[in-house]
């Protein structure tokens, strides 16, 4: 991080006039005496996607094709808040190094373009193909910024994905008896050979099927009796998905706003069945594929090269998403994860890991150590301190109740803690700086029972403003946006006893 001393009192007086124009309930009053965070490029992150400057909210039409990962994107070119929506887009070759491109689709006389998504139209269904390539099609929502009027419409590039044309017969499909009609998301189905569409509708998921992206059939609508109906449903993904044996189920992703675990917005999950027509599932309980409060809107990538379900979502939550302090660009992605079934305790969940493109972001080892003592302490570490590394540590509860990792400075701190008797794991910022408006006092908490080993893994990918943190190989997962004013330098691990509990722990850089 970019750092200034504060050595005269005309600097101090500045730096103070600086802070009190803040907002008192989103930034915390302790910070280092000695240290200041200056300019959004302190919270940037390096290994997540952020626009160069203006809104960036829902990852939109993600595809990949031609050796390359696309990702567009909610954006606002305008602004740092929300506005009128473009279509953002960026590609990459690895997951970590991203090539902003310029806007793909722009607002028109039907309206703002939100969110959708993108498929590889391999046959030419749609009679877009006018090339050597396979044309990209492109299913979004059209809103009207008038009377928020909100039908489905097509895009075409016959290039990939460099220039767009929209479809002449703009929209293709109008819903005139439900006021929220957004986000459609469109796999091709092998067994009946057609076109699914699910779309958030309300507070249900509708579905649709086509022979050539243009001509929708209404086929049903799911959710009004089960899930979480705190908000709005939105950002719909339906996708096959294995266990490690090779078994296949299916998953309806579902994001929320409100609503969400720990308040705001969040995506719940189920899963369950789909002939093709119609999805069934017997879930009794609300599943969150995420506990933290900055993972909302994600969906998977469609033509993924090795068949993996590759999801990618915004890192942030409507509950503060246009305060946080920075202020040419908001906000960030997260890394991108696959998604498994698995069966933990006897419950079919889905648990998410980083992928194998992590080894672009590794660099040099901080520290690696077996078998630590009671305590683990790095103070005043150079690496700590610049915001970018991931940690992947051991912990053994079985002879304590309660341990916890702290990441801080002098005067603040953001604290993971795993308490086995309530069976739960609590990640506390709200000592760590920027106050998020509060949010659930700022302490999110992810419910989690330890397995027979009574071990905990916990991996931890840390860039600048972002923690994304992985219980027992993404059992759990808890994705938290942290602004700090001065610098954590200090990690900590320790237990409620002084017993030897940290069986391995692990520090690398985040370098490219």
């Amino acid at each position: 991080m970019k750092m200034i001393k504060c050595i005269s009192i005309v600097f101090i007086t500045c730096v103070m006039i600086l802070f009190s124009s803040c907002n008192d309930n989103d930034i915390s009053s302790d910070s280092n005496a000695e240290l200041v965070t200056v300019g959004d490029n302190d919270y940037r992150p390096d290994f997540h996607f952020t626009p160069k400057k203006g809104w960036m909210n829902d990852p939109n039409g993600m595809v990949y094709y031609a050796g390359e990962y696309h990702l567009f994107y909610q954006h606002n070119p305008f602004q740092s808040v929300w506005g009128p929506m473009h279509w953002g887009h960026a590609v990459s070759k690895d997951l970590v190094n991203w090539e902003e491109l310029p806007i793909a689709l722009y607002p028109d006389n039907l309206g703002n373009i939100f969110s959708g998504c993108i498929v590889v139209d391999k046959n030419n269904t749609s009679g877009f193909k006018s090339g050597s390539e396979s044309p990209l099609v492109a299913v979004f929502t059209h809103q009207n910024p008038t009377n928020n009027k909100q039908t489905q419409s097509l895009a075409y590039s016959n290039d990939k994905g460099r220039t767009w044309s929209k479809y002449e017969n703009n929209p293709v499909l109008e819903n005139n008896d439900k006021i929220d009609f957004r986000d459609p998301k469109v796999s091709w189905h092998e067994e009946t050979q057609k076109w699914i569409m699910v779309i958030a509708a309300g507070d249900e998921i509708m579905f649709y099927s086509s022979p050539n992206l243009k001509d929708w059939e209404y086929k049903q609508s799911f959710g009004k009796a089960v899930g979480a109906h705190g908000g709005v449903w939105e950002c719909p993904d339906l996708f096959k998905i294995k266990n490690e044996n090779g078994q296949e189920t299916w998953a309806l992703l579902v994001s929320i706003n409100p609503g969400g675990s720990n308040g705001g917005s969040g995506t719940q999950y189920f899963l369950g069945d789909f002939d093709g027509e119609t999805f069934t599932s017997s879930q009794s309980e609300t599943l969150w594929l995420d506990y933290g409060t900055d993972n909302y809107a994600g969906v998977t990538w469609s033509n993924e090269p090795s068949n993996r379900n590759l999801f990618m979502g915004w890192m942030s939550n409507w509950s503060y998403a246009q305060n946080v302090p920075t202020n040419s660009y908001r906000s960030a992605m997260t890394f991108a994860r696959t998604l498994h079934w698995q069966n933990n305790n006897g419950n079919s969940i889905i648990v998410s890991k980083l992928p194998t493109e992590l080894i672009y972001a590794i660099g040099g080892i901080v520290v690696e150590n077996t078998n630590v003592s009671s305590k683990f302490e790095l103070i005043d570490d150079e690496t700590i301190g610049n915001g970018k590394f991931y940690l992947e540590t051991i912990l053994d509860l079985s002879a304590i109740n309660k341990a916890k990792i702290e990441w801080s400075n002098k005067s603040s701190s953001v604290i993971i803690e795993y308490d086995k008797i309530k069976s739960e794991l609590i990640l506390n910022r709200s000592e760590s700086g920027f106050k998020f408006n509060n949010l659930n006092g700022n302490i999110i908490k992810c419910p989690y029972v330890l397995p027979d080993s009574n071990q905990l893994k916990i991996s931890m990918l840390v860039d600048k403003s972002s923690m994304e943190i992985f219980l027992n190989d993404g059992e759990r997962v808890l994705t938290a946006l942290v602004f700090q004013l001065a610098p954590f330098k200090n990690l900590e691990i320790n237990a409620n006893e002084e017993k030897q509990f940290i069986k391995q722990i692990k520090i690398n850089k985040l370098s490219k």
